[in-house]
């Protein structure tokens, strides 16, 4: 007898259900098995009652459905809308796999004593400091020793690309919570989805859409997980703009286009530049575990030590990770000191 057969008894549900639970298809608990064994009745305690999950009821009410059924159903409902959605999203998202292999081409094919200046170069212009430049030359003429140069290009390539994605997109996303109530009510349960999935399950339903030699598959994954804090920074900075600002804007006869660019951005640049910096983190971060579909880069190292057990071979990209990670989290400081000592003038 199931726990729950009194349930579909007193609702008269018996006839509808088949039969008893038991004998209506009902998987046989080892509770029962080994009473029927005895000669006995399974009989189940008040303290072990199982929650009235799809499980329980199945074996109560054959009708019910299992919660196998339940994931199965799931499953088969995306394929069957899979080629549809494919024809939809697949020409909006093929710039992203020409800006991925293109970038990968240029990060690579450039020798490393044009590259690793060109680095140098930019991180003087950004940070104007010597030590940030010294530990720039640093981290990479390191990694090139040990031979990781191209892997690290390739990381770095493909940050650069999703960054740059998810601040094109993100920033204007944020302005427009800033400037509609709607809009942020709209966006926060989307966003608050997108921070809490775990990194794997953003790979699980694009495995399905595309291929896993295409970089779309990858950098949509990134981008997804990466876009986040962006937003939200964005949005916050400009509704942390003094109120009495805005009001003297508003004096002076600006328009709402102007006192956006004259004033709120320049002003909630700071916070913007933050999420710009937490941006590049989680894409760092989002790029090892990438590298489960193929993302190229220190994540494959990472993978190999894993799979193969070569703990050398995993420290050592795990640390080329953490440089990588230093730089760009420097750079970006650099970057955020500047703008806050240029607006405290």
């Amino acid at each position: 007898m199931a726990t729950y057969d009194f349930v579909f008894d007193g609702l008269g549900l018996r006839d509808w259900c088949g039969g008893g639970g038991d004998d209506a298809g009902g998987m046989t608990s080892m509770a029962q098995l080994l009473a029927q064994t005895k000669g006995e009745e399974a009989t189940v305690s008040a303290w072990e009652t199982p929650f009235p999950s799809l499980d329980a009821l199945h074996e109560a009410c054959a009708k019910i459905p299992q919660s196998r059924e339940l994931t199965t159903g799931l499953e088969e409902g995306f394929l069957a809308i899979k080629d549809t959605l494919k024809i939809v999203v697949d020409p909006l998202t093929q710039p992203l796999s020409w800006a991925l292999n293109n970038a990968l081409y240029v990060m690579q094919a450039v020798p490393w004593f044009i590259m690793i200046p060109l680095l140098m170069l930019v991180a003087y212009l950004v940070g104007r400091s010597l030590k940030l430049v010294a530990l720039v030359a640093i981290c990479f003429s390191f990694l090139a020793f040990v031979d990781y140069y191209d892997y690290t290009m390739q990381t770095l390539a493909i940050i650069f690309v999703c960054a740059i994605i998810c601040v094109l997109f993100g920033v204007p996303i944020g302005i427009a919570m800033s400037r509609n109530d709607r809009v942020q009510r709209a966006m926060i349960p989307v966003l608050d989805m997108l921070q809490t999935l775990p990194p794997f399950v953003y790979l699980i339903p694009l495995i399905f859409l595309f291929s896993v030699t295409e970089p779309k598959l990858y950098g949509i994954a990134i981008i997804l997980y990466a876009i986040v804090p962006v937003v939200r920074l964005t949005d916050l900075g400009i509704r942390l703009v003094d109120p009495d600002v805005i009001e003297a804007a508003d004096a002076f006869g600006m328009t709402n286009r102007q006192k956006l660019f004259n004033v709120q951005i320049p002003l909630a640049l700071p916070n913007i530049m933050a999420g710009v910096n937490q941006t590049i983190m989680m894409s760092l971060a989002m790029v090892v575990i990438a590298s489960l579909v193929s993302a190229p880069g220190l994540g494959v190292l990472v993978l190999r030590g894993i799979r193969s057990l070569e703990l050398g071979v995993g420290l050592l990209s795990g640390l080329g990770i953490v440089l990588l990670a230093i730089i760009l989290d420097r750079v970006t400081k650099a970057a955020l000191a500047r703008i806050n000592a240029s607006q405290a003038r």
